[in-house]
């Protein structure tokens, strides 16, 4: 006998619900037939009309919930530890170029790998490797390769699992439309412009462009995109940062102008600027849970740039037209850029890292082999 248990006794009190059961919220509970000899269940839940968002009220999910429900199955199940949880800490969670962890198990993708992922959002890549190197997630998304360089050069338990984002085409700073500063030669260093989190691509960029451009500004740190769009526009902060598909409705709407992008930097547009992290001593312990994750992410990109469902899914949690989730991830978050197996330029990474004081020199060839584990296909 197969039994699967969620428990209600975390969701007291109206904490943090997890980015699996946060995203879908739609549908209801039931035990999926068997898949490729292994049984898997999917569990989704439907956000009520008055979109409380990611904290939901622990009085609507027990209704739904009812404490546990099972899956049994006879002679064909799975045996219990076939479903291995992985904790997946994600920057910037609601980015398409973040969502293989979120679609991946909406599909339940990963759940056919044996997988359940329990995801989490945090506000950018210092936090998530914070996450990672002290072991509270097993894999971190989305985080800036100079600082996971760093973090790895100073001994911390961090490994490349996956190649994250090639070039920086998707990441842009802006002002409101109203801003005196018409273009990059308005700012001064009277002026705050934003980034999220230290070590994150939007901070390694940010240094590059002001020493491309020359720049004075003072830069502040403001977390994500939401937080920082209401900063700059309520002018807290001269200069806000985003990454599509945020600001693109405001974009159309004109009330927001871009003044710089990432592809303003010449040298940065084939580096992978971002890596998929795992921890360590993870890694080790759980070699082949990981491998099965990596089988289970391929599948996901692929389906994502494939099945009209993930745009479907994708555009619901967003409350944004299909039409523009296409334009966003056409325009700026290309397959090709999401290639999981190569990072490339790694040379030109480092000699960043190194201007921008993430490394005091670049890592040696064995260095890289052991900070780069990418399992084959």
């Amino acid at each position: 006998m197969c039994i699967v248990a969620i428990e209600t006794s975390e969701l007291e009190g109206g904490p943090r619900v997890t980015d699996d059961v946060r995203f879908g919220l739609e549908a209801d509970m039931g035990i999926l037939a068997r898949e490729q000899g292994a049984l898997y269940l999917q569990a989704t839940l439907r956000e009520g009309e008055d979109h409380e968002g990611p904290y939901i009220h622990a009085r609507r999910l027990r209704g739904s919930l009812r404490g546990y429900f099972l899956a049994v199955s006879a002679g064909f199940a799975a045996p219990a530890g076939a479903q291995d949880t992985i904790k997946v800490a994600v920057g910037q969670i609601d980015a398409w170029a973040n969502q293989v962890p979120t679609l991946g198990m909406k599909a339940g993708i990963f759940q056919k790998h044996g997988i359940v992922l329990d995801n989490y959002g945090t506000q950018g890549a210092g936090e998530t490797l914070q996450a990672v190197i002290s072991g509270s997630a097993d894999i971190g998304i989305g985080v800036g390769t100079p600082g996971a360089m760093r973090a790895y050069a100073k001994g911390a338990p961090v490994r490349v699992l996956a190649a994250a984002y090639t070039g920086v085409q998707d990441i842009y700073w802006f002002v409101p439309a109203s801003s005196p500063i018409t273009s990059v030669k308005d700012i001064s260093d009277r002026h705050t412009i934003a980034y999220s989190t230290n070590g994150s691509t939007s901070d390694s960029v940010l240094r590059a462009l002001i020493a491309h451009y020359g720049l004075k500004a003072k830069p502040a740190q403001t977390g994500g995109p939401p937080g920082t769009f209401t900063m700059t526009m309520s002018g807290q902060i001269d200069i806000g940062w985003s990454v599509a598909p945020f600001g693109l409705k405001e974009l159309q709407a004109k009330s927001i102008r871009v003044l710089m992008r990432g592809s303003d930097l010449p040298s940065m547009r084939n580096q992978t600027v971002r890596v998929e992290i795992v921890n360590a001593n993870a890694l080790k312990d759980r070699h082949d849970v990981m491998v099965r994750f990596m089988r289970a992410y391929r599948e996901t990109l692929d389906w994502m740039y494939s099945n009209p469902l993930a745009v479907k899914y994708y555009s619901e949690h967003m409350r944004m037209p299909e039409s523009l989730v296409e334009l966003q991830r056409d325009e700026f978050n290309p397959k090709s850029a999401m290639n999981p197996d190569k990072l490339s330029d790694v040379d030109l990474v480092m000699q960043d890292a190194v201007a921008g004081k993430f490394l005091e020199m670049p890592l040696t060839k064995e260095q890289l082999a052991e900070f780069i584990q990418i399992p084959p296909r």
